[in-house]
């Protein structure tokens, strides 16, 4: 199993995100890797074996306005940094970390290369930054919410992500299908994860996500969305 952690607004995001990935450990993994937003845009880590190895490759006083970070099992490619997470799309603007298996990825991959894109990695996930980032330029104008919620349907199989933009360092996206995600609600930050664990330290109010539902985190809002539209949601205590 893999697992994800992500962060957004007052505190020290890379810290807790770290911090969360090692509550994660349980769930067994080879790779572990963290993105960020910091004043000179997304930056990337990743590396083969322990969160502690990841933690001792990122700078204590490196600072973001949010951070998304990943455990890896390996499925699709074997244990590599470059098949760690998160994984960008081609102009690395956009970052994504994914919990699961899409089946339909040698397709996407295939249609991808049509168009003339280079894929870094062996995996599943680098494809649904492609497509994420030809939507974000394309049809959705700069808006990633809308380009991944255009995404979500092409995806056959499983998954829980979470994604970034340099564009739009005050956003994380995240969705689920057949792969748990959890949203934390504190005050003045909200989070993801892969269960509750990773949040209970920061915040008792959770919101456990429904298959095909999107999340777009701010670090003072929480908007559900389902097919397109907000969605209604619940709130639970841990």
């Amino acid at each position: 199993m893999c697992g994800i952690v992500g962060f957004i607004g007052k505190g020290n995001p890379i810290q807790a995100v770290i911090d969360g990935l090692r509550k994660l450990e349980y769930r067994g993994y080879d790779s572990a890797g963290l993105g960020w937003i910091d004043r000179q845009g997304l930056k990337t880590f990743r590396s083969v074996g322990r969160v502690d190895n990841l933690s001792a490759g990122i700078d204590a006083k490196a600072e973001a306005s949010l951070a998304i970070g990943h455990t890896r099992w390996a499925t699709h490619g074997r244990p590599a940094e470059e098949n760690a997470h998160p994984h960008l799309d081609p102009t690395g603007r956009i970052a994504v970390v994914h919990n699961g298996i899409i089946e339909n990825w040698a397709a996407l991959r295939a249609e991808m290369e049509a168009l003339g894109n280079a894929f870094r990695s062996e995996t599943d996930t680098e494809v649904i930054a492609h497509l994420v980032a030809r939507e974000y330029a394309e049809g959705c104008k700069g808006d990633l919410l809308k380009a991944v919620e255009k995404v979500l349907p092409r995806l056959d199989g499983t998954f829980a992500l979470g994604i970034i933009s340099s564009d739009q360092p005050g956003l994380i996206v995240a969705a689920r299908r057949g792969s748990p995600l959890v949203a934390g609600l504190g005050d003045g930050f909200n989070m993801i994860a892969s269960d509750a664990m990773p949040i209970a330290p920061f915040t008792s109010k959770v919101v456990y996500l429904e298959d095909n539902q999107a999340v777009a985190l701010r670090s003072g809002s929480v908007e559900v969305r389902k097919d397109g539209r907000k969605a209604d949601f619940s709130i639970s205590e841990v």
